[in-house]
């Protein structure tokens, strides 16, 4: 850190306040925050992952108001009032409550769908997304909604099993 940057991140705080995996959350934050420091190094919460820092390979995917957004080009400040749900609170969604494996995660696994498992959060929350507004997507809606998630490790054989098989079991029908 640059001399003088932390005294200035530290004036310039403000109190965010909103809901990360269905927990209401206040906290203190630098105004030039981005949401991928504060889910992982205020909260806790390492299921995001660091990574490009630029948007492009989609590690730090987290649902937004159910919306797919990369944390690391989220200022902070603009996830006021917001929902926010990382991989953490992913299976307190499953059909078992906290604990329990969303079904996404579920076919990941059973399909193969990551190897060193670094992109898997963002590919598995990109995944919920894409079914929750389409059931019932065709292969080019499945690229489509995976395109900002990139796996450096997988011929992507196994990501696409994986979100066929949780569409045949209806993970994103309520």
């Amino acid at each position: 850190m640059l001399a003088g940057q932390e005294e200035a991140e530290q004036g310039e705080a403000y109190v965010l306040a909103c809901t990360v995996n269905g927990k209401p959350v206040e906290i203190r934050v630098p105004a030039s925050r981005r949401l991928l420091q504060v889910l992982r190094d205020d909260l806790g919460l390492t299921g995001t992952k660091r990574s490009c820092e630029l948007g492009r390979c989609g590690a730090c995917m987290v649902l937004i108001d159910g919306v797919p957004i990369n944390a690391c080009l989220t200022m902070a400040y603009q996830c006021e009032g917001s929902s926010i749900v990382t991989i953490e609170g992913l299976s307190e969604k499953g059909p078992e409550g906290a604990g329990s494996l969303h079904p996404v995660q579920e076919a990941f696994l059973e399909e193969g769908g990551f190897q060193c498992g670094y992109c898997t959060p963002g590919m598995v929350l990109s995944t919920v997304a894409l079914l929750e507004n389409n059931p019932r997507p065709t292969r080019e809606e499945v690229e489509e909604a995976l395109s900002g998630n990139l796996c450096r490790c997988t011929g992507y054989g196994g990501i696409w099993r994986a979100v066929s098989r949780a569409a045949l079991r209806g993970a994103g029908e309520s």
